[in-house]
């Protein structure tokens, strides 16, 4: 069998890192918003309200609803935050591979609704139902907010680095600090933070090719993709 040339491993090699999980999942997400979206209003709420990460829903033990929220919006995502979305999940698979930039936005989208949930488990009740308590709470925000961060902390050269992860928590931060803040605007800071650590625990060198890790564990660490 002839040896491969040079420039077919290197093509074999780019391929391997153009994006298709980002792309699949932001469209697969914007199609059933656009399904939903025709739905009467009534059975359109109870079937977000049924996949929502809200306090009656975890404490009543549904707890699968940490995966099927990212499947579900409200509205059908904007040009703008769907080209921002594909552009962050996008660059995240090219330089950590799909299996690594899927562990970072479960990671930030599971860890923050958790967190929120016990902050707000003592504070909400549901018997009579509160408002925030049957709340819809759905979406890919948690997940876009800790790849962001997680990209953040990533950034090679270091100046950029603590420019970009300041920058980014500082941005974060701004909407839970405002009299009218909601539960959602704490837990994307929750979530950012969430990436930002987990970029930094793996350091500048995951998915660039530096370490000795072969970048095929199923999530981010020290060892390059």
């Amino acid at each position: 069998m002839p040896p491969k040339s040079p420039w077919s491993t290197r093509f074999s090699a780019c391929s391997r890192r153009i994006p298709w999980a980002a792309p699949l999942y932001v469209g697969t997400v914007q199609a059933g918003a656009c399904a939903v979206a025709r739905m009467p209003r009534k059975r359109r709420a109870e079937l977000l309200r049924a996949h929502s990460t809200n306090v009656e829903n975890l404490r009543a033990g549904r707890w699968e609803t940490l995966v099927t929220s990212a499947a579900f919006v409200e509205e059908p995502l904007p040009v703008s935050y769907g080209v921002a979305l594909l552009t962050a999940l996008g660059t995240a698979e090219a330089r950590w591979g799909p299996r690594r930039a899927a562990g970072v936005f479960a990671a930030g989208h599971i860890g923050a609704s958790l967190l929120v949930y016990a902050g707000l488990r003592g504070r909400v009740g549901t018997n009579p139902p509160d408002a925030t308590a049957r709340a819809i709470d759905v979406g890919a925000s948690y997940g876009f907010y800790a790849t962001l961060g997680s990209l953040a902390a990533t950034v090679p050269h270091r100046g950029a680095r603590a420019a970009a992860t300041v920058g980014l928590l500082a941005l974060g931060l701004r909407p839970v600090l405002r009299p009218g803040r909601t539960f959602t605007d704490v837990g994307h800071l929750t979530a950012m933070a969430l990436g930002v650590a987990i970029g930094t625990g793996a350091g500048p060198g995951m998915g660039t090719g530096r370490g000795t890790g072969t970048g095929t564990g199923p999530g981010p660490g020290r060892s390059a993709a």
